[in-house]
């Protein structure tokens, strides 16, 4: 049983000291300290107590030793999503792996997408993904590449396979940085970060065209990160004009309609004439 352990652990990963903690659940200092230290056992109301207090199941709290959870696992547990553990079994990634025991690059196409929602802890529709390989990219690290849809990130086009690198502590996530992202309510979405988290436990999402609108996540509703790290596509993103170069064709434009409308202005004035 890991129950000492944990609470002790728990309460230092939130930082807050025992007298915080025994106020909070109406007992007194030495008594947690015994608890934490293991010389003393807490009955079933106790235990409860402890498990709505830190909202993680008591199931969790008693078979599972947190201090060996990833950063990203901790996460999860702690915003009450339980994909990743069950009783005492951790959920790992479900990926797919070479002969030679090289991780593959699963490829989820639009028309996978519906299901990745739903399937991506599961092995077997993991495993029924086309998968590839690219060398340029690190044997380190795990990629999935997924089909992106819509303009809302112009110039990476509509239809175009976008690569990403699995996040897995989300204290690495860096604002600025785009990453496909996976949430409950919006399925699979691709998007600039603003990371958020520590400060309102969301992270605010942008497009790279200035037609759409950013708008909020809650972290409570992301069950995965992906650091982009490419895409491929068959077409060419149109040419990005320097700043210099655009605001003189705005100019030049401007005096063709100034021009434009003062030839419209003789050519009245003719008519009148006649």
């Amino acid at each position: 049983m890991y129950f000492a352990s944990n609470i002790k652990f728990l309460r230092k990963r939130r930082g807050r000291t025992q007298d915080d903690v025994a106020s909070a659940l109406q007992m007194k200092r030495p008594t947690l300290s015994g608890y934490e230290n293991g010389v003393a056992q807490p009955g079933i109301e106790t235990l409860v107590a402890f498990s709505g207090y830190y909202n993680i199941s008591l199931d969790t709290m008693l078979k599972v030793d947190l201090t060996r959870l990833s950063g990203s696992q901790m996460g999860e547990l702690e915003r009450g999503y339980d994909a990743y553990i069950k009783g005492s079994n951790l959920r790992v990634l479900a990926t797919t792996v070479t002969p030679d025991n090289r991780e593959n690059i699963e490829l989820v196409s639009e028309k996978a997408k519906a299901g990745y929602t739903t399937g991506y802890a599961d092995p077997e529709f993991i495993g029924d993904l086309p998968l590839f390989n690219l060398p340029f990219l690190s044997s380190n690290r795990k990629y999935r590449t997924f089909q992106l849809k819509g303009d809302s990130m112009l110039p990476i086009p509509d239809k175009a396979w976008v690569t990403g690198e699995f996040v897995q502590d989300w204290h690495d996530i860096r604002s600025g940085q785009a990453y496909i992202i996976l949430t409950s309510n919006d399925g699979i979405v691709f998007k600039v970060v603003e990371n958020d988290i520590e400060k309102r436990g969301r992270l605010v999402l942008f497009s790279l065209n200035p037609l759409y609108e950013p708008y909020e996540v809650h972290i409570n509703n992301v069950r995965e990160l992906w650091k982009f790290v490419h895409y491929i596509s068959d077409e060419l993103p149109e040419p990005v004009l320097p700043e210099k170069q655009l605001l003189r064709t705005v100019a030049t434009m401007k005096q063709d309609l100034y021009q434009l409308k003062k030839s419209m202005g003789r050519d009245i004035e003719d008519a009148e004439e006649i």
